[in-house]
């Protein structure tokens, strides 16, 4: 029989999404089960969104669309961006995806060779292992433990660069951490950037309308403009504005990486369908309370959570400024038992922790850091303190 290509053998399923599918089907039978795993928003978008899609699908030509993307969701994503601080952008600067993973798959594709290295820090977000594994890219992780609150250093920054990796990953606000580098933070990091020339900078930031306490959303080219030339910001509809589903992703950069992308796409997503552009330009360019409301939410949910979890004595829980993730480092749990079974490692938690409470959460080797978990908390807000009480009963029943 003919073989698989090799690159399918290095494509592994979202850990992330395994946990959500075993939460699910324990639900499905019947347990009472509160989900902390999957990162998804959790709200939908304002009315407006449903008006434009509704109009697009009454004028709808049936034809191809861009493989950029139409002017209108261009010339919308150049105004969002210009709100954020980047500007003398144009739509040659811009191309778009089924998503911001696949943005991210495609930037890999266009930048890396086979056996180039990309860096990024950890914890990290799953899919950036996975993507740099099936494209064939050598991988340099740069651990960022909870003792330096999840942050990567301009130092740890300075002496990855010295080995003059092709792509430099860099995520602001983190998933899975939540934390938000400060601007004298992203000052010092851009410094160290300018010395090496021949690394491409990718900035994933969707989360970056997701800050909270007044810190503000900082980027490399607002502290040192002419890294501009070689950096590539990559954004979504998906989590500020309650739209994972809808798969709208775009990029701002440098022209030719843009109209590679946009090439990439000619070969196989051709265009964003015309009736989910309509509800992305909406949701870009249309009134910003419902994301603005539900930021506020997240930050009084971020205070419960952190407030729950620092409670347990042992468990370290830095506090993040953004996003809807906390990431508590749970290792005093390793060496321990619950109710006779084994506890050696963040899995085992997770694992225990599901059986035992119905409270489900992700491990945090899969994002890296094997001494924490991650939890996500956008549920229902009825669900949030039954949920973290669970957790907190867990840990006080370990021996």
């Amino acid at each position: 029989m003919p073989q698989l290509a090799q690159r399918v053998g290095r494509a592994k399923p979202s850990a992330i999404m395994v946990i959500a599918e075993k939460a699910k089907q324990l639900k499905a039978q019947g347990r009472d089960i509160i989900s902390f795993s999957i990162g998804v928003p959790n709200f939908l978008p304002g009315e407006h969104v449903y008006a434009a899609a509704r109009e697009s699908l009454e004028r709808d030509s049936g034809q191809y669309g861009s493989n950029r993307g139409a002017e209108p969701l261009l010339d919308a994503f150049l105004k969002h961006i210009e709100a954020l601080g980047f500007s003398g952008y144009g739509r040659m600067n811009l191309s778009i995806g089924i998503g911001a993973k696949q943005v991210l798959y495609n930037l890999a594709e266009a930048l890396l060779d086979e056996g180039e290295e990309i860096c990024f820090a950890a914890p990290y977000w799953t899919t950036y292992r996975d993507i740099a594994d099936i494209v064939g890219a050598r991988i340099n992780v740069l651990p960022c433990p909870s003792t330096q609150n999840y942050k990567l250093t301009p130092a740890q920054l300075e002496e990855a660069l010295k080995r003059k990796p092709k792509v430099f990953l860099f995520n602001n606000p983190s998933n899975p951490t939540g934390m938000v580098y400060t601007g004298e933070e992203i000052a010092a990091l851009a410094d160290v950037l300018v010395r090496y020339p021949d690394t491409w900078i990718i900035t994933d930031d969707i989360y970056n309308s997701m800050v909270f306490d007044g810190i503000g959303y900082h980027n490399f080219v607002f502290a040192r403009p002419e890294l501009r030339e070689r950096l590539v910001f990559v954004d979504s509809v998906s989590k500020t504005y309650g739209m994972p589903g809808w798969r709208v992703g775009m990029l701002a950069g440098p022209e030719s990486v843009a109209k590679a992308v946009t090439t990439l796409n000619s070969n196989h997503i051709t265009s964003v369908p015309e009736v989910i552009t309509a509800a992305a330009v909406a949701a870009f360019s249309g009134p910003q309370d419902v994301p603005q409301a539900k930021c506020a939410e997240f930050a009084q949910k971020r205070d419960i959570v952190v407030a729950a979890l620092r409670a347990i004595p042992g468990v370290i829980c830095p506090r993040p400024q953004g996003a809807f993730y906390a990431f508590p480092d749970i290792s005093v749990a390793f060496g321990k038992s619950h109710n006779g079974t084994p506890i050696n490692s963040d899995v085992d938690v997770c694992a225990a922790l599901l059986e035992a409470k119905g409270v489900a959460c992700v491990p945090g080797s899969a994002f890296g850091e094997p001494h924490s978990l991650r939890i996500s908390y956008t549920c229902p807000t009825a669900q949030l303190q039954p949920g973290l009480e669970r957790i907190q009963q867990f840990f006080a029943e370990l021996q």
